[in-house]
């Protein structure tokens, strides 16, 4: 296992202790909620992410579209299996009707250059080659278009222009508007909640709404599952 949390996190936590900064310079000023003004919330998202690395959490699907059918009521587990300065690996497995597991899925989020963070979807076959649709994603909206900047709690990705390429190859042109989200609470939070969510609209430019939205709970961990197909 890694370090958990990046350094300008942990820079936030020592100053919140009212010690001196990583840096050696003076102590970031907090502002009236607490919180450190250095502190970006793409890094305190991390940090709370980053708090469950090497646990695991039972979880369900939430949403009720008609294409989800199959993973109604279905098992479901994430675990926060691998995390490093920049990059955490979470693992989403779907226990199928036959009995087996699908650990096909992996959700990586890493820092991208711009200071965002990005989301990208690693599937891979039960023999660990990659599916012919695998690695799409995209960056926090900060590091699109200098907007929103999402929350210590939730950030979102709208798809990118790789991805989107991706897609319009492999005949998913519906998929081409898609934003995806990812929610967390650190841990111990009371009622914690990890949702992963799907969502395009119409009024985006897709054919039809779609919403695919899983929420784990944060509360009760469970056994850490087996790796990933293809992350043994």
């Amino acid at each position: 296992m890694k370090t958990f949390a990046h350094t300008r996190a942990l820079c936030a936590a020592l100053a919140a202790l009212s010690l001196a900064s990583c840096s050696g310079g003076e102590a970031p000023v907090e502002d009236g909620a607490g919180e450190t003004a250095d502190a970006s919330p793409q890094d305190e998202f991390w940090a709370a992410l980053s708090s469950h690395c090497g646990k695991a959490y039972a979880g369900a699907l939430v949403s009720d579209d008609a294409a989800d059918a199959d993973m109604a009521g279905a098992e479901m587990v994430m675990a926060v299996a691998e995390c490093s300065d920049d990059r955490i690996a979470v693992p989403f497995h779907i226990r199928q009707a036959d009995g087996t597991w699908d650990r096909s899925r992996t959700w990586l989020i890493t820092r991208n250059d711009a200071g965002g963070l990005r989301l990208k979807h690693d599937h891979r076959h039960e023999d660990g080659e990659s599916d012919a649709v695998t690695m799409y994603g995209g960056d926090t909206a900060q590091s699109i278009d200098g907007g929103d900047t999402g929350t210590a709690r939730a950030q979102s990705f709208p798809v990118d222009a790789e991805s989107v390429a991706m897609f319009e190859r492999e005949g998913l042109t519906a998929s081409v508007t898609n934003v995806w989200t990812v929610e967390v609470d650190p841990a111990g939070t009371e009622g914690g909640v990890y949702a992963y969510q799907l969502k395009r609209t119409v009024e985006s430019g897709a054919p039809e709404d779609r919403l695919f939205r899983v929420e784990f709970d944060l509360g009760e961990e469970v056994e850490m599952p087996p790796a990933a197909w293809g992350w043994e």
